[in-house]
Parts: structure tokens; sequence; C-alpha cells
């Protein structure tokens, strides 16, 4: 029964870390077609180059376990941009004042945040046909991330985060 009780905390806890991810896909496509990508040409992450070279290593990585093969001729282009902010999830500890007499009473209130800020990142990925210029599949992961891990903890997260966004790809019709 303890053994129980200890892993449903630690599902709960990992389900609580892991990124989240929506898909949208265009319903007339055959994704069957699609074995050959390259990254988009002009693309503009938004993050430092040093974590955009940790994104675009997972981004391959998983293609190719997909069985894309990276090309000069591709099918289709793999886009990605990125959202930074920050989510107020801190705990507070309350302070109040207060007095009165007979049938009055006055108090005085407020809380005082504890610790800093959660970091989050949101990434868009779109897939968009080559020959169609066309947008045919995305996927938006929305992570937690810490912007002062170490450069082995921030790969680990941008493949976890890749690994969520190409789960649906292709899309189950």
């Amino acid at each position: 029964m303890r053994l129980l009780k200890y892993s449903f905390l630690l599902l709960f806890i990992a389900a609580c870390n892991s990124p989240k991810a929506v898909y949208d896909y265009d319903q007339q496509v055959n994704f069957d077609r699609y074995n050959s990508y390259t990254i988009f040409p002009d693309l503009q992450t938004g993050l430092s180059q040093l974590d955009e070279a940790r994104l675009l290593e997972s981004i391959e990585r998983q293609m190719q376990e997909k069985g894309f093969s990276d090309s000069s001729s591709p099918g289709i282009y793999v886009n990605v941009y990125t959202k930074k902010f920050q989510q107020d999830n801190r705990s507070r500890v309350g302070v109040g004042i207060g007095g009165g007499g007979g049938n009055v009473g006055v108090g005085v209130s407020g809380g005082i945040p504890l610790g800093q800020m959660d970091s989050y990142l949101e990434l868009t990925f779109d897939f968009i046909d080559v020959e169609n210029d066309a947008l045919i599949w995305q996927a938006v992961v929305e992570s937690s991330f810490d912007m002062n891990a170490d450069p082995q903890k921030r790969q680990e997260k941008f493949d976890k985060i890749v690994t969520k966004a190409l789960e649906g790809y292709p899309p189950k019709n």
C-alpha cells in the first residue's frame, strides 16, 4: 500500500513538470507522401545561438527517428519560433493587522511572495509544404524552462519538448 502511495505521488509530480502540447493539421493532406525535410531558410526562433543549436540538434535527431531525411529538395520545411513568459506560482506569507471595539472592526492584510517566478517557454513547430507553400501541421508545446540551467540540462529539456511535439506527427485521422 505504501508503494502505491509513493508511486502515485511520483507520477503526479512528474506529470506537473512534463511539456504540454496541442496539435493542429490540414485534414486534406496525405502525410504519408512526406519523407524529406529541411529547416526553414529564414529561421528565427527567438532563442540564443547556443539554445537554437540545441533545439536544432533535437529536431534533427527526432526527425531521423520518424524516418525523415534532411534534403536540399525537401517535401516540408520545419519552422520553429518561441515565446518566453513567466508565471507567478509562488507561495505567499500572509501578514495582517486589525483591531476593533464594540460592533466595529477594521483590518488590513497582504501577501509577501516567497521564491522566484516560474519561467516558461512556448515553442510553435510549423511543418510547411514546400511545393504549395502552405502550413500542413502545427504543434504548440508549453513547458517550464530553467533559464539558469547548465548546458546538459537545457539539451535534455529541448529533447523532451521536441519529443512531445513530434508525438502528434503524423496525425491520426
